[in-house]
């Protein structure tokens, strides 16, 4: 059980924003469901919330029960505080009562029974979430992660109606961090957008305490699951080179007008040969001694596993896929 809290305020009285409504309802829009249309997360989308009351009502509802993940997602004004650290913005704002500390959000994140506790935040300075109060000590507790579009001191930009860091987010989450699976992590979401924004621009940071990834969306894997088990079966061992010749290349048939040798093409080979021609093409195996696997074939090389292809050999020989 999966739910999520999506926020986008646009109407702040003396400092209106433009593309945080859009933020969000995109975010709710593929959140809602995985790349095959199942269901995923169960949204709450609240837009242009009023009060500091109003949201904080959201956050700690957000928080209780103990569903497997529970997800934040906000977009707005964020402001650093130097001595009171950063806050997400309310349009209720006044002075010296900004909106909700970024502390008290993740002390409800944390003292929080859900398995999975994700926080997304599109606003400046957002990168003072989870910033330990003291060097020695971990104020991230286990099963949080943080997500955050620019560093502490920094703004977050908006161009074209959207956030800059909330389109890379939706790339990310389109297919654009997935693994060859199709499952797109948090992880895999900010190595997406680190990758993606260059070290002038604003930074996103990744503050996370936890044993292992939770899925926050599954797509189309990029390789049939099918074909990626099938990896153990054409290499034994991942040391093994798979030796090919001319039978394995379709077009190596003689009813086809196409240069062709013996031995011609069997149906067996060639459907072999195809899937090795997909792994190829997500970099799990590589032809030895020829630029493509089709030169490989009609000229009687290999081809072998790449690390990425070990593993993932390993991976299925333990039974983990």
């Amino acid at each position: 059980m999966k739910k999520a809290l999506i926020i986008g305020i646009n109407d702040y009285p003396n400092a209106p924003l433009s593309g945080c409504e859009n933020d969000a309802i995109s975010v709710s829009n593929i959140l809602e469901s995985n790349g095959d249309g199942s269901p995923n997360f169960d949204i709450r989308l609240e837009l242009n919330v009023k009060t500091k009351s109003a949201l904080k009502t959201h956050i700690i509802e957000l928080f209780s029960g103990n569903s497997d993940t529970c997800l934040l997602y906000f977009s707005g004004h964020g402001y650093l505080d130097e001595l009171g650290g950063g806050f997400i913005v309310t349009p209720d704002a006044e002075n010296n009562d900004l909106g909700i500390s970024m502390d008290e959000i993740l002390n409800y994140a944390n003292k929080s029974e859900c398995r999975n506790k994700v926080i997304i935040l599109d606003c400046c300075h957002s990168g003072a979430f989870g910033t330990p109060t003291n060097q020695n000590i971990a104020n991230i507790h286990e099963g949080v992660t943080i997500l955050t579009a620019s560093k502490d001191k920094e703004y977050s930009l908006e161009i074209g109606g959207h956030g800059v860091f909330t389109t890379l987010l939706l790339e990310a989450l389109k297919g654009g961090a997935a693994d060859l699976r199709g499952h797109i992590t948090p992880g895999s979401i900010y190595s997406f957008i680190d990758q993606a924004l260059g070290p002038w621009d604003q930074r996103p940071v990744f503050k996370t305490n936890i044993s292992r990834f939770t899925s926050l969306r599954k797509t189309t894997p990029q390789i049939p699951i099918s074909t990626l088990r099938d990896i153990i079966n054409i290499f034994p061992t991942p040391s093994d080179e798979f030796v090919l010749d001319p039978s394995f290349e379709f077009t190596n048939d003689k009813n086809i007008e196409h240069e062709y040798k013996e031995p011609y093409a069997s149906e067996q080979n060639v459907q072999t040969f195809k899937k090795l021609q997909q792994m190829n093409r997500v970099g799990l195996v590589r032809p030895v001694d020829e630029e493509h696997m089709y030169f490989a074939a009609m000229n009687n090389k290999a081809c072998q596993l790449t690390a990425l292809g070990y593993h993932y050999w390993r991976l299925i020989k333990e039974k983990r896929i």
